[in-house]
């Protein structure tokens, strides 16, 4: 589905992308781990439009995308979260995942201020589409609630959930169980789950290894920008060269 072929990004002289290489299957989770400062959130930033590479390419099924603007690459199928939250404060939890739906819409600006038929037809579809991912991350009964007043951990599916809004094939999920307690942990665990068997593609960039070794699929391990070992979970944790990493020792 997403291929990563030797991708590089510099800031100045600090290479943070160093000919990275990922291959991403579909309805499979692949987890991206590594030290902090190894580049991981740059690959995500990279993949979402953020940063364009100043040398490889980005495929996502044979396309390049490596030139397009963040919405763009939202509308052809990719939705991330990110590791601090980014939700709207001031709206409720309804609005978060109505506005995670724009990728969708079809009425225009004329449509929405002369509020005609097709547009009220299309927002009531939009508001029961909302609902239904609401009812599904387990926060429906907080529609009217305003997002600053969940707790972290709805906070964290909130974000998950205004992402899953956009119906995307490929879902980037930046560190989402960073800060929770273990319950907390083990419910978004199930949840990411739930989303997988829904036909979803998952990339989790996440430093709780447990999780990952529980959830992955397939591992890249990354350090100083670089791709240093990729494999199974069991094959990853047996490396000796990530164990040093990790460790700093041998």
């Amino acid at each position: 589905m997403l291929r990563l072929d030797g991708v590089v990004l510099r800031f100045g002289g600090l290479v943070a992308v160093d000919n990275l290489s990922v291959e991403i299957k579909a309805e499979s989770i692949t987890a991206l781990i590594g030290p902090n400062g190894a580049g991981k959130t740059t690959a995500f930033n990279l993949i979402s439009g953020v940063y364009a590479p100043q040398a490889g390419d980005i495929l996502f099924h044979d396309r390049s995308i490596a030139r397009l603007r963040p919405h763009q690459v939202n509308e052809i199928g990719i939705a991330r979260t990110y590791q601090n939250i980014h939700l709207f404060n001031g709206m409720n939890v309804l609005d978060n995942v109505l506005v995670g739906r724009h990728a969708r819409t079809t009425c225009g600006i004329v449509h929405n201020l002369l509020r005609t038929r097709r547009q009220q037809v299309e927002e009531k579809k939009l508001a029961e589409k909302a609902y239904e991912i609401l009812e599904f991350v387990g926060l429906a009964e907080k529609a009217s609630e305003m997002a600053q007043n969940l707790p972290y951990g709805a906070q964290k599916k909130l974000e998950i959930a205004r992402a899953l809004a956009s119906d995307p094939q490929l879902l980037l999920l930046d560190e989402p169980v960073a800060g929770m307690n273990a319950k907390e942990k083990s419910d978004v665990r199930d949840f990411i789950l739930r989303i997988r068997e829904r036909g979803k593609t998952i990339l989790l960039v996440e430093h709780d290894m447990k999780i990952v070794m529980d959830m992955a699929d397939v591992v890249y391990v990354m350090n100083y920008g670089k791709r240093i070992a990729a494999g199974t979970p069991e094959e990853v944790q047996r490396n000796p060269v990530v164990i040093e990493a990790y460790l700093g020792g041998e």
